[in-house]
């Protein structure tokens, strides 16, 4: 079954993100907090792929222990960052041929160094264009139940600025053949209902699936915010900067992910997309303070 039938069916939905490890000690971690985390039975899991390619190998590998060992989807991420039209087309037959079917269809950030966002000579502008080759590739293949996701930014829709441009983007996502969101990263539960609210009234129908973030320090919060630019709420980096210890700064962080996570449930969310850093502990604590899986508390 893939996401678009699980969102149909089977919502909300409880999923994570993994991204590939880089060491040897790395991917032994990876291994340990795939194992733990396919014991409360999610429905998928995402994995990242890397911007400027020191990742991709990796990321097929990581997808492909999902499918065959722990016989979870994986939710495969592509970008069409520093790839031509034929590298994408070879890397969604690879997927294909190995029975992927779920993929999440990025523009991607500039490679690390870059300024500016610019696409391969003979590569695509934008994530909506990765959507049509996506389903160009798999009708080829005579694939027919691919599941497409494609992300949503709700801190930028509280930007008045930015507003229209981000649901005109949205919705070229969805003509392109998506089948569902999921959020960048935020913080206010009313950001999410407000691009929810107003995409619906822009004739966009795609299940938006929020992101949340358990952040667990006040450095992980800070290189989040970094990352994402979203601003880090002040009242949850006084909490982290008041914790005695590791566990009560973990304890305080996903007490924030857990009322975030709540209020988007009640708000109508399809499911909860939780960011791991490729560790089980945060995870497991918030996943237990959520009405969607029994698993102790």
């Amino acid at each position: 079954m893939t996401i678009r039938d699980l969102l149909r069916h089977r919502a909300p939905t409880l999923s994570y993100e993994l991204f590939p490890p880089r060491t040897p000690t790395a991917e032994a971690t990876l291994e340990a907090t795939m194992t733990t985390l396919a014991a409360t039975d999610p429905d998928f899991m995402s994995i990242t792929y890397g911007a400027s390619g020191t990742t991709r190998g990796t990321s097929r590998s990581v997808v492909q222990r999902l499918a065959e060992a722990h016989t979870i989807p994986p939710l495969a991420h592509l970008t069409c960052v520093d790839q031509s039209r034929a590298d994408l087309t070879a890397v969604i037959e690879a997927y294909l041929g190995e029975g992927v079917r779920d993929f999440l269809a990025l523009r991607g950030d500039p490679p690390q160094g870059q300024k500016d966002w610019h696409p391969h000579p003979d590569g695509l502008l934008y994530a909506s264009e990765l959507v049509v080759l996506l389903r160009e590739v798999a009708r080829a293949h005579g694939v027919d139940d691919l599941s497409i996701g494609v992300t949503a930014f709700p801190a930028q829709h509280a930007m008045p600025q930015w507003r229209q441009q981000g649901l005109d983007v949205l919705r070229a996502k969805q003509d392109a053949g998506a089948d569902f969101a999921i959020t960048q990263v935020f913080y206010d539960v009313d950001h999410y209902r407000a691009l929810v609210s107003d995409a619906a009234a822009d004739g966009i129908g795609l299940p938006i699936i929020p992101e949340v973030m358990p952040l667990v320090s006040v450095t992980r919060a800070n290189r989040a915010a970094q990352l994402t630019g979203v601003p880090t709420p002040e009242a949850l980096v006084a909490d982290l900067e008041a914790a005695e210890d590791d566990v009560a700064a973990r304890r305080a962080g996903v007490a924030h992910a857990a009322r975030l996570s709540r209020d988007l449930l009640d708000a109508g969310a399809p499911g909860i997309h939780v960011i791991t850093f490729n560790k089980h502990e945060a995870a497991l604590e918030l996943v237990s303070q959520l009405p969607l899986r029994d698993i102790g508390h």
